[in-house]
């Protein structure tokens, strides 16, 4: 038995409805389109989230309700006032979890600087705001940041540049010129120079009279 001899799954295939031939049928008159409106006219648009010609929820939304940053990273705050009960020694996110004082198995780990700090710590966390910084730093702690966070610097012209950028952009200027050919000489440059473009008539009467003389 090959594919095409296969029949088809018993109930599986039903003849086509007949509409409007006649009330007997059940489907006729109206063929269950009821009286008017745009669904009983043909070739009707009513696509899923069609609402009569006006702008869609789901279009409105986006423009309404702002949108969804979808490299942002969440983090779980940890004020410094809740390491005071750590004894002195250092202090990661796995501890913190162990500890109870970090909730969430999957989020990173920020600290901030709400509270005071007595004890010495010596803290290896996801990243850590500088108020917090600070405090852990004057106990004689010392803070390290798995997190690397961009450090802004203002430039001559007062415009915001992070840092690390200048420093692309100089060697990036200066592979440029190493791949730049040389400046061409004056005559290559005249001959490189492309010639203006003539009419055909023009042309034709410039070699006539060259021919002639």
């Amino acid at each position: 038995m090959r594919a095409n001899e296969l029949p088809p799954v018993p109930g599986s295939v039903h003849s086509k409805k007949r509409l409007g031939r006649g009330n007997a049928t059940g489907q006729g008159t109206y063929a269950g389109r009821g009286i008017k409106g745009q669904k009983s006219r043909s070739g009707p648009d009513l696509r899923i989230h069609f609402e009569g010609g006006q702008i869609p929820l789901v279009r409105a939304l986006s423009r309404k309700r702002g949108f969804n940053n979808k490299f942002r990273v969440e983090y779980e705050p940890i004020n410094v006032g809740a390491l005071s009960k750590l004894p002195a020694g250092s202090v990661t996110t796995e501890s913190l979890r162990e500890a109870g004082i970090a909730k969430s198995r999957l989020m990173p780990v920020k600290i901030l600087g709400d509270g005071e700090l007595s004890v010495k710590l010596t803290l290896d966390v996801d990243k850590v705001s500088a108020s917090a910084r600070a405090k852990i730093e004057a106990a004689g702690g010392s803070v390290t940041e798995r997190v690397q966070s961009k450090v802004k610097k203002t430039s001559e012209r007062g415009s915001t540049v992070v840092a690390g950028a200048d420093e692309e952009e100089e060697e990036v200027r200066s592979e440029s010129a190493a791949d730049a050919p040389a400046e061409a000489t004056e005559p290559e440059a005249q001959a490189q120079t492309p010639r203006p473009r003539r009419s055909r008539a023009k042309a034709e009467s410039e070699d006539e009279a060259s021919s002639q003389e």
